[in-house]
């Protein structure tokens, strides 16, 4: 049948065609974007699995700026203790010299103490000028907060890493409990044979040896009083306060801690090695302290005599008990309250993308040790040049130079091993989510081109089938016409 109201036909052709139309301008759409979605109506799923991409992608990548900016301050940080180790080192030469009493003239000395106050100043103006976008690195400002910490409990605490809460007011407790106490290596003279004989001892520890002659007849307190002339020079103590026996106490305490006595002449066979007195008689003994055994937060430390040690994720502190506490079962608890120089790696802001470090303060008031701080050395101070405590003023420096390379040490294992590991993994995550991204958004211009030709043809196709199908009703004429 033939009708020229209504054509079907043309209808046909003029869907298809709009529709070949549609996907001509989405091919062309896609090839001039390089997008596959262009819009949630392209592929619904994949534009809410891209954003997500989009999103990860984009929080990565200011990980990985932030990460670079901490190794930034790392490195500002470690310029400035690389130059006061430097000065440090001068001083312990300056000191080493002055100490050549009769081959040096009062006014080598004076100079000497010049260089040696200028030193100091310049480290402790380094230490307050040494700053990161206005955020001092060196002065203190990047050390943790501390409270609760009782001085006749614990001699140091020294915390370099603690992850705390972004909540305001957050802190974190810290609970030492003590085991078993360290004790030192304790060697015992028996009086009795010192009563009737003179006795010649090589009495020694960690830093030296010397020997000591006492008269038959001499009292523990003049033998004690002798021998700890030269404790320093030493490295242990004699104890008077039994008559009966003589006690040789190591300095300090642990298994690096040790006192030896050995009979030289006289009084042979009468150095003991027990506490009371009464242990096995020799003629020389070699007794060793022990480490104390000391859990932090319930994890047991790394013990180096009076001093512990725990590093966990997230948390290293290390702790001196002072000999007070040195107990079995002693206990006390502080907190850390804010402080440390905090970067956030990750790409979450949480808890566990945070990675944080302590820098202690550099000047030379709060560098140093047991001995003293750097700032004694200046003119005026007790272990200045002409105090004549040059031995003391040295171990200071030592000390001192310890603490600093000690800081340089962790800045650089921090820098090295948490800020370039992050950015190295950040890196292959970045690229791995890019890559994802990419194979569901991105255009594929090899199939989007083909798609483009068959487009094209099928549009030619269906216009041309249009046209048939607009002329196909003049047909009609013909039956008219007959």
């Amino acid at each position: 049948m033939s009708r020229i109201n209504t054509n079907v036909g043309a209808m046909l052709a003029q869907r298809v065609l709009a529709n070949q139309n549609q996907q001509l301008s989405m091919s062309l759409e896609r090839l001039s974007t390089g997008l596959r979605i262009n819009r949630g109506y392209d592929d619904p799923a994949g534009l809410i699995a891209s954003e997500n991409l989009r999103a990860e992608k984009s929080a990565i990548e200011s990980a990985i700026n932030n990460a670079s900016r901490a190794g930034h301050v790392i490195n500002v940080a470690e310029g400035g203790l690389q130059e006061i180790s430097s000065l440090m080192v001068e001083l312990q030469g300056l000191v080493s010299e002055s100490s050549n009493g009769a081959g040096l003239s009062d006014a080598e000395r004076e100079a000497n103490q010049i260089q040696v106050d200028s030193i100091l100043e310049t480290i402790d103006r380094i230490a307050n000028s040494t700053n990161f976008n206005g955020t001092k690195l060196l002065n203190g400002e990047m050390s943790y907060s501390l409270s609760g910490v009782s001085a006749s409990d614990l001699s140091g605490v020294d915390v370099t890493q603690a992850r705390l809460s972004g909540a305001p007011g957050a802190s974190f407790d810290v609970t030492v409990n003590v085991e078993a106490a360290a004790t030192q290596g304790t060697v015992y003279i028996d009086m009795n044979a010192v009563a009737t004989e003179s006795a010649t001892f090589e009495i020694s520890g960690a830093n030296g040896v010397q020997q000591f002659t006492f008269a038959a007849g001499s009292s523990v307190a003049d033998m004690a009083t002798a021998i700890n002339s030269f404790s320093e020079a030493l490295g242990v103590t004699a104890d008077a306060s039994d008559p009966a026996f003589l006690a040789i106490d190591s300095s300090g305490y642990g298994d690096d801690a040790w006192a030896k006595v050995f009979t030289v002449d006289g009084a042979l066979g009468m150095v003991l090695d027990a506490s009371d007195g009464s242990g096995t008689a020799a003629d020389e003994w070699t007794i060793n302290g022990t480490d104390a055994q000391v859990n932090i937060n319930g994890t047991a430390a790394i013990v180096d005599g009076l001093t512990a040690r725990i590093a966990t994720s997230g948390f290293d502190v290390s702790i001196d008990l002072a000999e007070a506490f040195n107990v079995d079962s002693a206990s006390t608890t502080f907190s850390i309250t804010g402080g440390g120089a905090s970067f956030n790696i990750g790409p979450d802001v949480g808890l566990s993308s945070h990675a944080s470090i302590g820098i202690g303060s550099m000047t030379t008031a709060n560098l140093g040790g047991t001995w003293g701080a750097l700032s004694e050395l200046n003119t005026g101070g007790g272990l200045d040049l002409s105090s004549g405590n040059l031995d003391n003023a040295q171990r200071v420096v030592e000390d001192a130079i310890s603490s600093v390379a000690s800081t340089r040490g962790r800045l650089g294992a921090f820098q090295k091993h948490t800020l370039g590991a992050t950015i190295n993994s950040l890196g292959v995550a970045l690229e791995n989510t890019a890559s994802a991204e990419s194979q569901i958004r991105e255009t594929d211009f090899a199939y989007e081109t083909a798609e483009l030709t068959r487009a094209q043809i099928m549009m030619q196709a269906a216009t041309q089938a249009l046209q048939i199908a607009k002329s196909s009703p003049m047909n009609v004429l013909a039956l008219l016409n007959g």
